[in-house]
């Protein structure tokens, strides 16, 4: 079954946020705590949303999708991003993973969002293949491109004074 996280499913997606960065070798750096990630996706203004796979049977939490809307300055519409895409060791292969993207492609429908993108690892080939399997597209001239911690404040830094009145989300 797939269906929307509720605020309840926080502590289950903190710990599945957490199977995965030790999946993608990157543990240490899934710090969001709980509060953060109520807030992000149960707060005023929801930063993300997410779904939850959950067996059907013991109603136990299997994987989860969590995505957020973009925008395309190309084509004029929102898309969706989705940030994270984890189903649990022992449920994969059951199609656990194809359903909540499914569920999320459906979303894409619904709301006219013309763009469903979403990275992968370039060392994660079982993933991979899994993604040419549904006839996901795969956009190697493009880089990902980060700017965090020091960089990031130096930068800031630099910033016109009249940013400071710029809006947020």
């Amino acid at each position: 079954m797939i269906r929307a996280a509720t605020v309840d499913d926080v502590a289950e997606i903190r710990s599945m946020i957490r199977e995965l960065a030790a999946y993608e070798r990157s543990a240490d750096q899934a710090r969001a705590s709980a509060e953060q990630l109520r807030e992000a996706l149960f707060g005023e203004h929801p930063a993300a949303y997410a779904l939850l796979a959950e067996d059907d049977g013991t109603g136990a939490a299997l994987g989860f999708a969590l995505w957020f809307p973009r925008f395309s300055t190309w084509t004029g519409t929102r898309g969706m991003h989705l940030e994270d895409l984890y189903v649990r060791p022992g449920a994969r292969g059951a199609g656990h993973g194809k359903a909540l993207l499914a569920a999320l492609a459906a979303i894409c429908e619904r709301h006219g969002y013309e763009r469903f993108e979403w990275w992968v690892l370039a060392w994660n080939e079982p993933t991979i293949g899994f993604y040419r399997s549904l006839g996901v597209e795969l956009l190697d001239e493009w880089t990902v491109c980060r700017l965090s911690g020091e960089p990031l404040k130096r930068l800031a830094a630099t910033s016109p004074a009249a940013a400071e009145n710029l809006p947020a989300p």
